[in-house]
């Protein structure tokens, strides 16, 4: 019967431990894709978001370790801008990327609505976020793409949309 009462006590100290760890090694921080772009974890393989200088957005797809993978069967949709009249954006393969049809409407802080498919056939993985095109001043990317921690920010007027 002892050892029915000390498994608890033994399993809640072990995850104490491991929870004590992991705070203090802090908060992971947050990574940028390969080409400076938004990582994209809710999808396999990851995913890069980049608008690039044409005010196209480029999708690359990822491993693990940010190694570029050729794009399969996946399908990507982007619906985006002002509600009563948004952008919707669908994408072709080029290379090792895929890359939207049209650039991006004219502005910042544009409501972001991205759609991520597997196969055509498969559910839809969908991401949402404002597309800040600022630049941060503590990392130097694209606010949508920035890699700070809330600590890096201090003393600074981070632009948030």
């Amino acid at each position: 019967m002892m050892k029915l009462k000390q498994t608890p006590t033994l399993f809640l100290l072990i995850t104490s431990m491991a929870f004590g760890a992991m705070a203090a090694e802090g908060p992971a921080h947050p990574k940028a894709g390969p080409n400076g772009g938004k990582l994209i974890t809710s999808v396999e393989p990851h995913a890069e978001f980049l608008v690039n200088p044409d005010r196209k957005i480029e999708i690359r797809f990822l491993t693990d370790d940010n190694r570029i993978v050729a794009p399969g069967e996946q399908v990507v949709t982007i619906i985006m801008g002002d509600r009563s009249a948004p952008a919707r954006l669908v994408f072709g393969k080029e290379g090792e990327k895929l890359i939207s049809d049209k650039a991006i409407p004219e502005g910042n802080g544009l409501p972001t609505v991205l759609q991520i498919k597997s196969a055509p056939s498969a559910k839809a993985v969908t991401e949402r976020f404002n597309l800040n095109l600022s630049q941060c001043p503590t990392c130097e990317q694209a606010e949508y793409a920035c890699i700070c921690t809330e600590e890096d920010h201090q003393g600074h007027d981070h632009q948030k949309q």
